[in-house]
């Protein structure tokens, strides 16, 4: 008699979230209770091959075995380089501090008034 373990598996777009629950064998993987979840049916723009996937944020391989009250998470791919944006929110910063622009003007314009 296999031993049975309950699991979540979540995904989450800008205009949904769901997280569902599994109940897997002892010893399942990542890609075991993603399957059987059913999500693959529900989202059909997740990729296995693509998507990355972890258990409570923790970046993980499809092959990786859980353990009890695991959440798996599948992950959408970064519409943009967090590196990159922090630089030109840098960029841009240094250059409102420099000459402030229009918000600076519409400051001192609101404060003579």
């Amino acid at each position: 008699m296999s031993e049975y373990i309950h699991v979540e598996v979540s995904y989450a777009r800008p205009d949904k979230q769901v997280i569902i629950p599994v109940e897997v064998e002892k010893g399942a993987t990542l890609r075991e209770a993603i399957e059987s979840s059913g999500i693959l049916e529900k989202f059909p723009e997740i990729d296995l091959e693509k998507n990355k996937v972890g258990i409570f944020g923790k970046l993980s391989k499809l092959d990786n075995p859980l353990r009890a009250k695991d959440r798996v998470e599948i992950h959408r791919p970064l519409i943009a380089d967090p590196k990159a944006v922090r630089k030109q929110r840098a960029a841009e910063g240094k250059q409102m501090k420099k000459g402030g622009g229009e918000a600076e003007q519409t400051a001192k314009e609101s404060a003579k008034s």
